[in-house]
């Protein structure tokens, strides 16, 4: 069941949209105020769970 997943992912990344959702998220990653939320996100999830 989870090789079934993976595989989809897999066939999905390499369609066309596939590669445009992934430049959209590369996009996304390397805007410095959504780098500045993911950190805060992370920060506060680790203070948590301690």
């Amino acid at each position: 069941m989870v090789a079934s997943i993976i595989r989809r992912i897999q066939t999905f990344m390499r369609s066309p949209q596939g590669r445009q959702a992934r430049a959209r998220a590369e996009r996304v990653a390397r805007d410095p105020r959504t780098r500045a939320k993911i950190q805060g996100m992370l920060r506060r999830f680790n203070t948590r769970r301690r």
